[in-house]
C-alpha cells in the first residue's frame, strides 16, 4: 500500500504533515510493504485557492490513501474519485502516522470535515 503524506519539508518518515493538501510545498510517499519513500515535489503549488488538481500536484505518482492535516472539499473529492482514501493526521510525524494508520486510528476525512485545519472553516 502506497500511502502519501503531504509535508512542509523533506525529512523522510520524520518529516512534519503539513497543515493543508494543496499548499504542502512536498509529498512523502511510503510503501508501506516495501518501506520505500520517494519525495515528490507539489506539482501544482500555485494554484487558485479551490482548484487544487491533486494528479498534477503528486506529479502522477500513484498512491493509494493520503494523509493530511487538512484538505478542501475540492481536493478531497478529486482524490476519492480516483478510489484515494484520505484521511486526517493525529500526530506530527509521517513515521507517527504510519503506525496510526496501521492500527485504524486516523479518521477518514469527507466533505464535512476536510477543512479542519483552517480556523473557523474554509468556506467549502
Amino acid at each position: 500500500m502506497k500511502v502519501g503524506f503531504a509535508v512542509q519539508t523533506d525529512e523522510g518518515v520524520q518529516s512534519k504533515v503539513y497543515d493543508h493538501f494543496g499548499s504542502a510545498p512536498v509529498f512523502i510517499i511510503v510503501d508501506i510493504e516495501g518501506k520505500e519513500v520517494t519525495t515528490v515535489n507539489n506539482k501544482n503549488l500555485h494554484h487558485a485557492h479551490g482548484q487544487c488538481n491533486p494528479i498534477m500536484a503528486l506529479d502522477g505518482k500513484s498512491v493509494d490513501a493520503m494523509v493530511v492535516g487538512g484538505i478542501g472539499a475540492g481536493a478531497l473529492t478529486k482524490l476519492n474519485a480516483l478510489g484515494i482514501r484520505v484521511f486526517g493526521a493525529e500526530a506530527p510525524t509521517v513515521k507517527e502516522n504510519i503506525v496510526l494508520l496501521n492500527e485504524n486510528k486516523l479518521q477518514e476525512l469527507t466533505v464535512h470535515n476536510s477543512c479542519r485545519a483552517h480556523e473557523g472553516g474554509c468556506g467549502h
